[in-house]
């Protein structure tokens, strides 16, 4: 193990390039691009999204060299960043990697996008970046472990690391930069769960702030500001005060070698990632037994502890969002819909259907489920039906997975679908937007992803 891994970890962040990223592992991150481009697209209309929207525009310049998606405005890259943050974790369809339980596109795209707009950045050193941030921030939640995600949002906290490595990968800090990045980063990392309780809008603040911490830090190490040299591991780092299980030994697991990147999940699902094993197994059961929704006369989902600790604040959900964290909810709009997209969504307090399937669900701990979290997300059901039946359903590899991937084509459809959802592009934009994504490596400079306001 590393005497240092915090230092390793920033040398490595500071001196990636796109030569030394394999070529499927920036296809892959094209995909997770696209990806993430359309879940910001379809936060337009939310209200948190909207707050921060404008706090920004109340704050920051009128106009500026980095785009905001969802108002086709302008800014400094600071203020474009959180306001695209905040969008593209709003609509939960961003992705995710299993063992770090990280969304990584949401703190590292946004800022990354921002300053390679800003400083006139190739697509191929937008890609090496983001390259980097995603390797840093996977390794950093690997490293603080399931005691830190029971209390704390991993995506808020380690979100300011990920974003630091990004946006100081093309800002070409050197290493010794870097780690003071790391440090100021780290000592801003912040993001609390109980927001769920009360469905609270601190989820698009959490990784507004993620962006905005980890660009500030980068710029600060760039002009000579020191941070910690040991935020994560020291005695009194992040590991100390947010963890009881951190190994250190994660943050520099095979680097160059193991790309992390390539492991990250996308969502099918327009719900908490947690719900999504258990859709798919549930769905799979009433496929291959062709059950109907009445059928059903209880569902026991076999579960991780996270997804307990996660969605069990959410008993009667009392808002759109909320009811993305609602086991019982997702499970009986798979039931009755056959899917949970995200504009079925939008109906779902006030269908009477769902709501009825919703007491039917109970979640319970397995310990094979729960060993295997979070290198695997195994979904398993017990589904009892009203003539007596006991049926299984389990699914290894949920909808998304890298096993059980999305094509380009898949993702295509999905980025279209969610940015006209929210009416925030047109059909004939969002081609151009998909167009770009898979020509990235080609630009010569990082230009807007969608055409400016015309205001």
């Amino acid at each position: 193990m590393s005497s240092h891994p915090s230092r390793e970890l920033a040398a490595f962040a500071a001196g990636l390039r796109y030569e030394q990223v394999p070529s499927e592992v920036l296809r892959r991150a094209e995909d997770l691009f696209l990806d993430w481009a359309g879940s910001a697209l379809a936060g337009k209309a939310g209200a948190p999204v909207q707050a921060i929207a404008s706090f920004a525009a109340a704050m920051g310049p009128a106009e500026g060299p980095s785009e905001i998606l969802v108002s086709r405005a302008s800014s400094s890259p600071y203020f474009a960043a959180m306001v695209n943050a905040a969008a593209s974790h709003y609509i939960e369809q961003d992705d995710l990697h299993n063992s770090s339980v990280l969304h990584p596109a949401t703190v590292v795209f946004p800022p990354a996008l921002a300053v390679a707009q800003a400083t006139g950045a190739s697509g191929k050193e937008l890609l090496a970046a983001s390259v980097a941030g995603y390797e840093v921030g996977i390794r950093v939640g690997e490293f603080l472990g399931r005691s830190h995600y029971k209390i704390f949002h991993t995506t808020a906290t380690v979100g300011t690391l990920a974003a630091a490595a990004a946006v100081g990968n093309l800002l070409k800090l050197d290493a010794d930069r870097m780690l003071h990045a790391f440090g100021s980063a780290g000592t801003q990392a912040a993001g609390l769960w109980e927001f769920l309780r009360d469905a609270a809008h601190s989820k698009q603040l959490h990784t507004a702030h993620a962006a905005g911490a980890g660009l500030m830090s980068a710029y600060l190490a760039r002009d000579g500001f020191t941070g910690a040299q040991r935020i994560l591991e020291g005695a009194q780092g992040m590991a100390a005060g947010m963890s009881t299980d951190a190994d250190p030994s994660r943050l520099t697991d095979r680097l160059g070698a193991r790309w992390a990147l390539a492991e990250t999940s996308f969502k099918f699902h327009a719900s908490c990632r947690h719900t999504h094993p258990a859709a798919d197994a549930l769905l799979h059961v009433m496929q291959r037994e062709k059950l109907a929704p009445s059928d059903i006369e209880s569902v026991v989902t076999h579960v991780h502890q996270g997804a307990i600790d996660v969605l069990g604040a959410v008993v009667e959900p009392q808002s759109v969002h909320q009811a993305k964290f609602s086991m019982g909810t997702v499970l009986g709009l798979v039931a009755t819909a056959g899917r949970a997209g995200v504009a079925d969504f939008e109906q779902v307090l006030g269908d009477a259907a769902v709501s009825g399937f919703r007491p039917k669900v109970t979640m319970a701990l397995d310990p094979e489920v729960d060993g295997a979290y979070p290198a695997k997300w195994i979904g398993k059901v017990t589904v009892r039906t009203r003539d007596g039946r006991v049926l299984q359903g389990r699914v290894d590899d949920p909808k998304g997975d890298p096993g059980n991937t999305l094509s380009r084509r898949e993702l295509e459809d999905k980025a279209l679908r969610l940015a006209l959802f929210a009416g925030a592009a047109t059909e004939q934009e969002v081609r151009h937007l998909v167009a770009t994504c898979w020509s990235l490596a080609d630009a010569p400079r990082v230009g807007r992803l969608l055409p400016g306001s015309k205001a």
